[in-house]
């Protein structure tokens, strides 16, 4: 699937995997790289998926980070 902006305000997209094992080292690379750039998501996890949701809370909705940092997580895959 592909980033969804949902009502202007954040952007989401959901990811599938094989297990849990997998989508928890998903989840935990996608953690660094949110505390590296100091911008954390939403983070939704569950059997072989991981959801993940973001926006810039200063500007209470999206800013052109967001779209940076949702590209940076797809490349975590």
């Amino acid at each position: 699937g592909s980033w969804q902006v949902v009502e202007s305000h954040h952007l989401e997209k959901s990811y599938a995997f094989e297990d849990f094992a997998t989508a928890l080292a998903f989840t935990n690379r996608v953690g660094e790289l949110a505390e590296s750039l100091n911008h954390h998501p939403d983070f939704e996890l569950g059997w072989g998926r991981v959801k993940l949701t973001i926006w810039s809370h200063d500007a209470k909705g999206l800013t052109e980070s967001d779209f940076i940092w949702a590209a940076k997580a797809d490349a975590l895959l």
